[in-house]
């Protein structure tokens, strides 16, 4: 009789528990910031930098947290760490041109279903913005069937100056 580990099933690979080996997570905090600079990529990474996720490399992600995930202050992130997001960014040229991005989760009334996430981003105020990304969330999780317990929101609105940038985002973590 061979011995097989608990946590290796007959195929050999290793398993983390019920998850099949893949990263779930666990917690998620929103984050949101904006950045004007005479380059547009300096205006995106100055609305990175103030949404606390400048100095990381960001994986983007599609648009679900996981049931049970629960919502934590934003906090330091290691520099250089790679960072799952899910995110709204804008970057605009026009100076005087209002821009906004935003992000909204959909929380279902089953617990134990996924939340939903949307990411919108527009030329307009914030306000219009956080509207329609909050309709989107709400829209999509009534299409899968789920009534809705919450819908959360951020965002982040600029007035270009010289290259402007909005940046709204989901971080998530293990």
């Amino acid at each position: 009789m061979s011995y097989m580990p608990q946590n290796f099933p007959a195929s050999g690979v290793a398993m983390a528990d019920h998850n099949q080996g893949l990263l779930v997570p666990k917690r998620f905090f929103l984050g949101a910031g904006s950045g004007d600079s005479k380059y547009p990529l300096c205006a995106f990474d100055r609305a990175l930098l103030a949404a606390g996720v400048g100095n990381t490399n960001l994986v983007r992600l599609s648009s679900i947290l996981p049931p049970h995930c629960r919502r934590i202050d934003p906090m330091p992130l290691p520099q250089g760490a790679l960072v799952p997001i899910a995110y709204a960014g804008l970057t605009d040229s026009t100076p005087g041109t209002t821009i906004a991005a935003a992000v909204a989760i959909a929380f279902p009334e089953d617990e134990n279903h996924c939340a939903l996430i949307m990411e919108y981003s527009s030329k307009g105020r914030l306000a219009e913005v956080e509207e329609q990304v909050r309709d989107m969330a709400r829209e999509n999780m009534l299409f899968r069937g789920q009534k809705i317990r919450e819908i959360l929101s951020v965002g982040a609105e600029h007035t270009v100056a010289q290259h402007g940038s909005a940046f709204a985002c989901v971080v998530s973590l293990p």
